[in-house]
């Protein structure tokens, strides 16, 4: 079968509960995400490692609420919320360390408290101390949900869903395989499957435990 050059086309990835795994691994931050209305002072912050499902959940939960999502980035000139809205701020690690990006999450904080809105924060872990010491006062008295990295239930179903988003189909012997011998974190299984991807493409060799092999003997897993 002659090569074919492989071309970073975009991938659709599917963002819906149905396409969102519960399993003991991360049922209980799943539980507190969707009773949001129970949310100690009207927020929490969902924090886990690179690749868990932080905004595929935290989108779930915005579709869920009709909440209007943002960037941590895009907190500067923000209006206060409205009474009873839902917010939710992404990516708020990115903040972290600076006075000057921390205050407008400060300020969303308090004004959130104030006109009874519920907010929903996602960050990597660990989350780096904030500069300013009320941000850090009042990020410590918020609760927390954490995604932690897959079991073997999580895991299996994240590649078949990873695949499916590149309309690959895996057999059960290759995920097998990939269970065993890739490292066992949500941003390798991203990884290794993009990477399978790419050198199918590439080689025109079919997607199979021979080619997993390669792939992860070769090393060429970038963001692993």
């Amino acid at each position: 079968m002659p090569r074919q050059i492989p071309i970073d086309l975009p991938v659709i990835e599917a963002t819906g509960r149905d396409a969102f795994f519960v399993s003991s691994a991360n049922a209980e931050a799943v539980a507190l995400v969707d009773d949001s209305t129970n949310w100690p002072g009207g927020r929490l912050l969902l924090t886990g490692p690179e690749g868990a499902g932080k905004s595929h959940l935290a989108a779930i939960w915005a579709a869920d609420t009709g909440a209007t999502a943002l960037g941590a980035a895009a907190l500067s000139g923000l209006a206060p919320p409205a009474p009873g809205a839902a917010l939710l701020v992404e990516d708020v690690h990115a903040l972290m360390g600076s006075r000057a990006r921390e205050e407008p999450l400060f300020h969303l904080l308090n004004r959130a408290t104030e006109a009874g809105a519920r907010l929903l924060l996602t960050a990597r872990e660990p989350l780096p101390a904030p500069a300013l010491p009320d941000l850090a006062t009042r990020l410590s008295a918020t609760p927390r949900a954490r995604l932690g990295e897959p079991d073997d239930a999580l895991l299996t179903a994240l590649l078949v869903k990873l695949f499916d988003d590149r309309q690959l189909a895996p057999t059960p012997k290759l995920l097998a395989y990939l269970l065993t011998h890739m490292e066992r974190s949500a941003a390798a299984a991203r990884a290794t499957v993009a990477a399978l991807d790419r050198h199918q493409l590439a080689t025109g060799h079919k997607l199979s435990r021979k080619l997993a092999r390669e792939v992860l003997d070769s090393k060429d897993i970038s963001g692993t």
